[in-house]
Formats: structure tokens, sequence, C-alpha cells
């Protein structure tokens, strides 16, 4: 019997949005205290969801975690001297997005074990914060992770940056800058790009249990040719997870060889399962309201179509522990635009009806496609 008609789903959120870069931080300082669209992605989640027709008696809506304004999606004006590089990278690298995540796992522990968590938040380092205290719970002999992402989250921050420097010695349309101070010196710091790292070095996760799914990061052949350390590290870092068990399949596997994920799933062994899904999984494509849309994901009915072959696994007697969505950006999501209103929010609660409670979402259409 599939775990939610044992246990209730408790929704809960937490909107910390650390991201550094240049784009994000002007973003934030144009839309200080905007009254515009939701400011915490699960107000915009659940304000989807409830108009699906689940039973009330099958999920609890917990709210979020606090988090500081300066941390935020949609800082206070007053805190507008905090919103810059040197103080996002100071969190960061202080191990700030580790001290949450551990606070998020926590939370999980005291207010919703044994029930099933279902987060909505922004940065996904969280992920690993509920996923350790799920480890804890369960065991990590009995629990798989599926995550749904097109980056890998798997790279310490100085492969990363050590990368990128090659890139801005190499590439002459380098998106980066070579005289970047943030380029160098990086500490191995708990982040959004490096959260599966420290749960595989702190022994929390199995790699043999490991399924990454849809990943538009993972190095093309012709870079596991070149011999620059920086280059070596990074490539070999994949190389190496792959060896190690953990499954990785990329979008255009996704796209062509489908079969290849069903049968991958088919093999799950642990009686848990818990799946994180990272909605840059469609971005430029179906959706727009995301933190990084630095590639091209999939459309709605493909997201659908792998999300209905996850639900699947849940048909026996595997169980599902906890999902969460990660990486909405709420200053995008649900915004009118020229091609029409963005469907971040409606998409994110189908998914969640799809995995959590194993069933299609009311009103939905799929095309062929996919």
């Amino acid at each position: 019997m599939h775990s939610t008609f044992q246990n209730k789903i408790m929704f809960f959120g937490c909107p910390l949005d650390c991201d550094e870069k240049y784009d994000s931080i002007q973003e934030k300082r144009h839309m200080l205290h905007t009254t515009v669209g939701f400011d915490d992605p699960l107000d915009g989640v659940m304000a989807s969801f409830c108009r699906q027709d689940v039973p009330a008696d099958r999920w609890t809506n917990l709210g979020s975690l606090p988090v500081p304004s300066w941390l935020g999606p949609k800082p206070l004006s007053k805190d507008r001297e905090k919103i810059d590089t040197e103080n996002f990278i100071a969190f960061i690298d202080g191990d700030g997005c580790k001290k949450m995540a551990k606070d998020v796992g926590q939370f999980v522990m005291d207010r919703i074990l044994p029930h099933i968590p279902c987060m909505v938040a922004v940065d996904h380092s969280l992920t690993g914060g509920v996923y350790s205290a799920l480890s804890h719970h369960y065991g990590r002999e009995n629990l798989s992770l599926i995550i749904i992402d097109s980056h890998t989250d798997a790279i310490s921050m100085p492969v990363l940056a050590g990368a990128i420097q090659y890139d801005t010695e190499i590439n002459t349309s380098s998106v980066h800058d070579s005289k970047d101070p943030f380029l160098y010196n990086r500490s191995d710091s708990y982040n959004a790009s490096s959260f599966v790292h420290h749960l595989i070095m702190e022994n929390q996760v199995d790699l043999k249990n490991v399924f990454i799914i849809g990943v538009s990061d993972y190095p093309e052949k012709k870079f596991l040719r070149i011999k620059d350390p920086r280059i070596k590290k990074y490539t070999n870092t994949y190389v190496n997870l792959k060896r190690r068990g953990a499954k990785i399949i990329t979008q255009k596997e996704c796209k062509l060889n489908f079969k290849k994920i069903t049968g991958l799933l088919n093999k799950i062994a642990t009686p848990y399962v818990y799946v994180s899904i990272d909605m840059d999984i469609g971005a430029n494509n179906a959706l727009d309201g995301v933190r990084f849309r630095n590639w091209k994901g999939l459309n709605e009915s493909q997201i659908y179509k792998l999300t209905d072959a996850v639900a699947k696994i849940f048909s026996g007697s595997i169980q599902l522990a906890g999902m969460d969505i990660c990486e909405i950006d709420s200053r995008r999501a649900g915004v009118v635009n020229h091609s029409g209103k963005d469907r971040t929010y409606e998409i994110a609660a189908n998914l969640i009806r799809k995995i959590s409670f194993n069933t299609e979402a009311s009103g939905e259409t799929f095309s062929a496609s996919g």
C-alpha cells in the first residue's frame, strides 16, 4: 500500500535564498518589499495545491521555518545594505547553508516523523537536512535518494571554482570573469551545488542508492581528454560517482532512452525512497520561476512523464519517505509576461500530487510529445 494512506503528508517550507550571483542580487534589490506575487514559495505552491481535490485529512500545512529578511527571496528595505556578494559569500563559506539544513532536519524529527515530510524551498542545499533526518530515522541502508535536477549538485566548491577558472582562460565567450576574486580560495562549503557531495562525505547516503536524473552538466567525452588538473578534478568527480554506484541520467537520455530510467528505477531495493525535485528541470521551457536558468530544461509533458515513472515505484512494497520541491524563485514564479502566466507553482503542485498522493492532478492534459 502507498505510504500516504498510512501517514499524512506534512507540508513545510524554508525560503532561504542565499544565491551570490550578480543577477540574483540585482533581482533582490529591484524587488525590495514588493507586493507582487508570493514572498514564500510554499504559499504559492499551496495556493495551487489547495485547488485540487486531495482530501484534507491526508495532509497538513505546517508553515515555513523563519529566515532573516536579507536571506529571503524579497528582503525588507531596511536590509538593502546587506544584499551584496560579499555577505552572501560569507554566509555560504561560513557553512550557513549547513546550519540551516540542520535546522530543517531537526524540524522534521521534532514536528513531522513518523509522518511524511514535503518541503517547498528555495535553496536546494536544504534537501540534505531532510534526507539526513530520514537516513537517521530509517537507516541509510533502507533509504534511496532520487534527485530530478538539471545539475548534479555533487561538486565541491574548490573543484567547481577551478573548472570555472579554466573556462575563463580558455573560452573567449565565457560568462565568467577571470578577475572575480570569489573564484579563488573558496572553502569546501556545504551549498546548493555541493550538498550531495557532503552527504557522501558524511556517510549519510549509500551511493548505490542514489539516482540523479535529468542533468545537463555531465561532462562531454571531449572534456575527459583535457589534461589540465582543474578539469581532471572536475570530470573525475562525475566518473567516481558512477564508479561507486551512483546512477546519473542526463537530460538527453530522458528524451532519447526513457527505458533506461524505468529500468534503473525498477532495481530500487530499499523499502523507502526520498524524492527531491529541483524545478530548474523545466527552466526556459515548461517554466521560468526558478533561480538557475543556465540550461534549457524539459517541457511540461516530459516532466510529467518522468515523475509518473517515479510515482510508479510506490505502487508496491516501496514507501515514500518524503519529498521536496526546491529552487523556486518567487520573484519570477507566477509572473505574467509576453508568453503568458508562468506555471511554476501549478506544475510544482501537480508534481507533489503525483509523487506524494500517487494520483493525477485534476484537469491535467498531456500532449503525446516527450
